[in-house]
């Protein structure tokens, strides 16, 4: 199914990336394959071996608070040896693991755990106090120290596919979250998706800075790198990053386009050797990745490759393989799904597809003749790879009737050199109609390129994109921030928070 991507690596390597349909067998191959190999660091070195004799003890634990197959538990915790040592446990013994994002308040952690049935809610000691009402109010659901152990160990079970490994929540950037169902298979398809594309994709070492709790980072940074048999090293302060990665020395990251940026301006100021000598690929992805990354990272001889994926989807719908041959595409299609355009939406069903949102009222709105409707819009050049306009809920509708994509015109503006993001909004001021471009300036590049103004210069190259457009599309008020947008845990901008709009 993905004989496409086959000859971007080594036969040798293709041939290790094979199906598997639940956790448990893809665990059996790297406690087999692996066990002498550091699997996690965090704090200290833990082996493939040593990470499967925790998650054994944990699975007891785990029995021993009623939480058993075919249960939900919650797991409350930073990016952490404690979260994956539970994430493996629950996912290994049947019991689904509904992901908790360490920002979440207490009311929502007793709101969720009791609308859930949660039997029980792994959390990590330093949250204590997002657990307190739960404590309180509802005694019946197990509270379970991350550093829990047990004496006597569990053996994994074969999960059945069609089984929910985890919840993950979604729609936190411009609707209300909603909880997808992700299944064993739909997990691991996700995960062998990711060793796609990349040429040496086992072994590798991998640093972590994207939460646990989002599904680029679940899958595509946790769950890839333990299916490769690479090893983790866990970043638990994204200030700390640059001294992480002098210390850890990875080959790959795994970064949303914010992130990708912000390395970027660093590395303008301190040289290529804050990425150490090894780092030679960055998956980026979760938001829209400006062909500017591509090409500067490969100046800096690191390859920057663009992705896209929903949370719906186990994360992984496409890989960009070729970046610098198409930098504004988001690559090619990978196997096992089925996609339909339908009035310039993407519609996607397949193996790596969620269950379904938690909500049955949800799932009546999101799926049509069985197909997931993404909520992108796209376009597929002759080759098949894939482009993505814009969001359906963001197009604006003009007085004229005319329908104009905001992040198709980011994309444009953003192609500006001297622009690191932008924002385009519609407005009505004086009684009249306004579409309003905000731009936050790549100071860096100013300063490398010897431009002492950078206003007027964004200026300027905005004037030249803004007269390529169509009449209608021209945006009528420039707005440049000296401040960054507000954004998201994941890194995105929050396009609908007031803060992001300057008056």
């Amino acid at each position: 199914m993905n004989e496409k991507f086959k000859k971007y690596t080594t036969p040798e390597t293709f041939e290790r990336i094979v199906d598997f349909q639940n956790v448990t067998e893809m665990w059996t191959r790297c406690i087999s394959e692996y066990a002498n190999d550091i699997a996690i660091v965090d704090g200290e070195n833990y082996t493939y071996a040593q990470l499967d004799e925790d998650v054994s003890r944990f699975r007891t634990v785990l029995k021993e608070s009623n939480a058993g197959t075919g249960s939900l538990i919650g797991i409350l915790c930073p990016n952490s040896y404690g979260f994956v040592k539970a994430f493996l446990a629950a996912t290994t013994l049947g019991v689904a693991a509904v992901l908790l994002p360490a920002h979440m308040d207490v009311n929502t952690v007793f709101g969720v755990a009791s609308k859930f049935g949660m039997k029980a809610v792994v959390y990590d000691e330093s949250l204590e106090d997002r657990v307190a009402l739960l404590r309180e109010k509802n005694p019946s659901v197990a509270l379970i120290p991350s550093s829990a152990t047990a004496s006597e160990k569990t053996a994994m079970i074969p999960v059945p596919a069609e089984a929910t490994a985890a919840v993950l929540f979604t729609g936190g950037t411009t609707g209300k979250s909603k909880g997808a169902k992700i299944s064993q298979r739909a997990l691991m398809a996700g995960t062998k998706n990711g060793c796609y594309g990349v040429h040496d994709v086992f072994g590798e070492r991998y640093l972590l800075v994207l939460p646990l709790t989002h599904v680029f980072g679940l899958i595509r940074n946790l769950m890839t790198s333990l299916y490769t048999g690479s090893t983790l090293f866990i970043c638990r302060n994204n200030k700390d990053m640059f001294r992480d990665v002098a210390i850890f020395k990875p080959t790959i990251m795994v970064l949303v386009p914010a992130l990708a940026e912000m390395a970027l301006n660093l590395s303008a100021q301190f040289g290529r050797n804050m990425w150490g000598p090894d780092l030679k690929t960055i998956i980026c992805g979760a938001a829209p990745v400006a062909p500017y990354l591509v090409t500067e990272y490969a100046k800096r001889g690191i390859s920057l490759f663009p992705g896209y994926g929903l949370t719906e989807s186990a994360n992984l719908v496409s890989g960009n393989i070729e970046p610098l041959r198409k930098p504004e595409s988001v690559g090619l299609m990978y196997g096992g799904m089925e996609y339909k355009i339908v009035d310039g939406e993407l519609w996607l069903k397949g193996i790596n597809m969620m269950s379904g949102y938690v909500s049955d009222e949800e799932n009546d709105i999101a799926y049509e003749d069985g197909y997931f409707k993404t909520g992108d819009l796209v376009r597929i050049d002759e080759e098949g790879y894939l482009y993505i306009i814009g969001r359906i809920k963001d197009i604006i509708v003009l007085s004229s009737g005319e329908k104009v994509s905001p992040a198709e015109l980011e994309v444009k503006f953003c192609a500006i050199d001297t622009v690191q993001d932008c924002l385009v909004y519609d407005t009505t001021e004086n009684g009249m109609h306004q579409l309003v471009l905000e731009v936050y300036p790549r100071f860096t590049k100013a300063k490398e390129l010897g431009i002492e103004d950078i206003n007027a210069h964004i200026k300027a190259e905005f004037e030249q994109v803004n007269k390529t457009l169509p009449t209608f599309e021209r945006i009528n008020k420039l707005v440049i921030r000296d401040t960054d947008f507000i954004r998201t845990p994941a890194m995105k901008i929050a396009r609908n928070l007031n803060g992001n709009v300057k008056k």
